[in-house]
């Protein structure tokens, strides 16, 4: 049997300590409040199927005993036909299928979009590969810095120290690649993704609101398309396609313009505890937010968003919305 023994994640931003205990030579994670929900920890970064034998894992999880109510797990893609017969419900991915970047560039871009990434060209941005350095380290802070509100809520990452922009961008350095968008020395937006299996996952995109008219978001996006191309990688994933009930976000309609579509693949639930059991029934185990009606979230989304507007105004940072063309 293996240890029971806590880790370091990052809820909301914050880092905080969670059980964990090692599962069929992965490590499992557990969260929640009143729920417990046990989850492989960075389980989209999981090379291979996250749960190969789900018998095996679910013995193995129960003599563990780390007091969690559900089990939840992902069978990724390709593989999207449900194998194992648990419940199930279906997850996405906002993903670009890389056959070539000519393949994307004409077959799957808006005109808008092309001209967005040219304007970027004109205006001096160049994007290339970059290397993780202090240099790097530097730029990330520069932008985390601009601004405490983006996308009409707190940002996470404004006022973080060197070190702490340094230890939480340097994880799977192995697996990763970091792009840079620059006007002449100065780095006005960055991506990292890292590989997994035959997909590129793309952990942040950020640019610089005080260059958005540059469109350094846009040709980001269109450099990390050539490198995967250059990499034989299958797919660019940039997180889900739709989330929860937001079914038309500004997030959503700025994957569809750079390409990205949705792949679905199931999410399997399996109880561990009686609680864990009537929370399933209930179809509470993915928070009270998704029992709210479409209507009344958006309201809330909206009224969250004017209240970080009103405070970033009144502390003398107006923001740009993200998402460009």
């Amino acid at each position: 049997m293996s240890k029971t023994d806590a880790i370091e994640i990052r809820i909301r931003g914050k880092n905080v300590y969670v059980p964990s205990a090692e599962i069929c030579r992965h490590t499992v994670i557990v969260t929640g409040g009143w729920l417990k929900t046990a989850r492989l920890h960075d389980e989209e970064l999981v090379e291979g199927q996250i749960v190969p034998n789900p018998a095996a894992f679910l013995d193995e999880l129960k003599r563990q005993k780390i007091g969690a109510d559900l089990l939840t797990f992902a069978q990724k893609p390709p593989m999207t036909t449900p194998l194992h017969p648990y419940y199930f419900e279906w997850d996405n991915w906002a993903a670009i299928p890389i056959v070539t970047f000519k393949d994307w560039w004409e077959g799957r871009l808006p005109q808008e979009t092309r001209k967005n990434v040219r304007r970027a060209a004109k205006r001096g941005v160049i994007v290339k590969t970059v290397p993780f350095d202090d240099a790097l380290v530097r730029g990330i802070k520069r932008i985390y810095d601009e601004t405490p509100i983006r996308q009409g809520r707190r940002f996470w990452h404004y006022g973080k120290n060197l070190e702490a922009v340094r230890h939480e961008n340097g994880t799977y350095l192995d697996r990763s690649e970091f792009i840079g968008a620059y006007i002449e020395d100065e780095l006005i937006g960055f991506i990292k993704f890292i590989y997994t299996d035959d997909a590129a996952i793309l952990i942040q995109i950020l640019t610089m609101n005080a260059h958005h008219d540059k469109r350094p978001m846009n040709a980001l996006l269109a450099h990390a398309v050539d490198v995967c191309e250059q990499r034989k990688v299958s797919f660019l994933v940039y997180g889900q396609y739709v989330y929860g009930a937001k079914q038309d976000s500004s997030l959503t309609e700025f994957k569809r313009r750079n390409g990205f579509e949705e792949i679905k693949f199931p999410r399997y639930y399996i109880p561990l505890s009686l609680k864990g059991k009537a929370a399933l029934g209930l179809r509470m185990h993915r928070g009270m937010q998704n029992l709210l009606p479409v209507r009344v979230s958006k309201f809330l989304r909206k009224g969250r968003s004017e209240l970080w507007r009103y405070l970033g105004r009144s502390r003398g940072k107006v923001t740009q919305e993200a998402g460009e063309s």
